[in-house]
């Protein structure tokens, strides 16, 4: 419940484009890698430990000032269609190698395709939210599809509820991004 509470701070505050997402999210992560363990399910625990490493990189890349707004907080923007590309790209490959995994070693993961699935979701929606591209809140949509199922049947009636809030805060987080984007500053290309 911890985890998750924190979670979803960490989410309130990604939509506010506040670089204190990522200390909660690495908080986060932490709690969670113990419920996951103790409900044995390995891929939330693979999840949770990716999470922790790619919240250390967001927070550094936040941190190193790339594009702020006039208020302070991150610029955001559309992703370029080769930024895409190479997000749907590493999605799909990284679906299949972690999927293939998880089918090679049965004690990894009780729903392969499924686990494989929101792990490599999670690490996709968080590159792009690092990269500040409101494309990330699409990811998420997507991992929470399958994700809020997989929590109810996996008897973590508490983290399915999360995600159903979740998926609230994502739609409210992606509007105010995607209406962000379309301001002069977020208009000025790329990130290198």
């Amino acid at each position: 419940m911890v985890g998750n509470t924190i979670g979803l701070i960490a989410l309130a505050l990604g939509w506010r484009r506040s670089v204190l997402t990522w200390p909660a999210q690495l908080l986060s992560g932490v709690i969670l890698v113990g419920a996951y363990a103790s409900a044995e399910l390995s891929g939330g625990v693979g999840k949770q430990l990716l999470v922790i490493g790619v919240a250390g990189w967001g927070w550094h890349q936040w941190t190193r000032g790339r594009r702020q707004a006039q208020d302070g907080s991150i610029a955001v923007r559309f992703a370029s269609w080769t930024e895409r590309a190479v997000l749907l790209g590493g999605a799909l490959v990284g679906t299949l190698a972690v999927g293939g995994l998880f089918i090679l070693f049965p004690s990894l993961s009780w729903s392969p395709w499924a686990d494989a699935y929101i792990f490599v979701g999670t690490l996709v929606a968080m590159v792009a939210q690092a990269r500040g591209l409101v494309e990330f809140w699409f990811a998420w949509l997507l991992v929470d599809l399958v994700g809020v199922p997989l929590a109810f049947s996996s008897g973590l009636a508490f983290s399915g509820l999360v995600y159903v809030v979740y998926f609230g805060l994502v739609v409210w987080g992606m509007r105010d991004w995607w209406l962000r984007s379309r301001t002069p500053a977020a208009l000025n290309g790329a990130w290198s």
